[in-house]
């Protein structure tokens, strides 16, 4: 997907406000990524504290993306992607599929239309005892290039000194085109309507050994119609949750499962680009999710979606974020589920 244009004018530095609010807000939009880099310079923990809102994080709850509600189906594999992958979950065939819809927030109450990015986390198995794990957002590129970069803007986000937003955009000018998509991108009314894609990078490892880089999306088949942000507002503060359960309750909603092959020169280790519209995209297979169930005590509930468990002809590339996301994912799974007793209506225990 093309970076939206903006005019000659527009400087990264007029972004500041609506970037500030998108991060500030709860969005801390990203903790998609973070991670480890060094014991000296970047820690899970540092990562996930700079996630917190003012008044600390929700208990029980994952320290970001923290308003989800899960979904179980299947996917449905058409069996094209083996000619990129070795991996089982792309021989043709139907393999269980659970996941989780949720938008970019440490705010569990949070109201839907206050939150710009939303995710999907998914989880597929195969009968090898596999498991295919991503997590996936809506924005066509990361705000950031690096994992360093991102706990910048973390932290400038929730700083009282009025330079500190711009000293880390003039650092990091990438930042602009993510405000751009921020400020003109559409708005749906429903996840169902949604594109998610991966941003980061992976190898697909063929049955000859050859290597593919590659990135994934999530298209999907129901149309998306743009609504305006006012209209979105008056449709109360749950309207997701809602809308996807009355439609998979209507019938099974489906997006396509299309996996993009980078060119030599690609650049593979930054989210913050997007590459050409015209790569070799395969469509592998379709996610068909069949029934949606409260996060409380549902089947997600209990996942942690980490881009590392991937199984055998899927592995990382040169990107630092996956190892990075993992890292900060773990210390958000150890937190929350040392904390049940305190999440309303679950019960005790994690699930592996």
């Amino acid at each position: 997907m093309p970076q939206p244009q903006r005019s000659p004018g527009r400087s990264a530095l007029g972004s500041l406000v609506l970037i500030a609010a998108i991060v500030g807000a709860g969005a801390a939009a990203f903790a998609y990524t973070g991670g480890w880099l060094s014991p000296q310079r970047l820690t899970p923990e540092k990562l996930v504290t700079a996630l917190a809102p003012p008044g600390g994080p929700a208990p029980g709850h994952r320290r970001n993306h923290a308003k989800g509600i899960c979904f179980t189906g299947v996917f449905d594999s058409n069996g094209a992607g083996s000619e990129l992958s070795k991996a089982q979950v792309f021989a043709k065939g139907q393999y269980p599929a659970l996941g989780r819809f949720n938008i970019a927030t440490p705010d569990f109450k949070a109201a839907d239309a206050t939150v710009r990015v939303r995710g999907l986390g998914l989880q597929i198995a195969t009968p090898d005892g596999q498991e295919w794990r991503s997590a996936m957002i809506d924005p066509p590129f990361f705000p950031v290039a690096t994992p360093d970069a991102f706990y910048a803007l973390l932290t400038a986000s929730g700083s009282k000194d009025p330079e500190a937003m711009k000293a880390v955009v003039a650092a990091h000018p990438e930042i602009a085109a993510f405000g751009g998509w921020a400020q003109s991108a559409p708005w749906t009314g429903s996840y169902a309507e949604d594109r998610f894609n991966s941003l980061n990078s992976f190898v697909f490892t063929d049955g000859s050994g050859a290597e593919h880089t590659v990135r994934w999306s999530l298209l999907p088949a129901a149309a998306a119609v743009a609504v305006p942000h006012d209209q979105l507002e008056k449709l109360g503060p749950d309207f997701l949750e809602q809308d996807i359960t009355q439609r998979v309750a209507a019938g099974p909603q489906r997006w396509t499962l299309a996996v993009t092959v980078a060119n030599p020169g690609d650049p593979t280790a930054d989210p913050s680009k997007a590459w050409p519209a015209d790569r070799r995209t395969v469509e592998v297979g379709t996610l068909v999710v069949q029934k949606i169930e409260a996060e409380q005590d549902g089947p997600c509930r209990d996942i942690n979606f980490d881009p590392t468990v991937l199984p055998a002809g899927i592995g990382v590339s040169d990107d630092p974020f996956p190892a990075a996301r993992s890292a900060a994912y773990a210390r958000s799974y150890n937190l929350r589920t040392s904390e049940h007793d305190a999440y309303p209506g679950s019960s005790t225990g994690a699930k592996p």
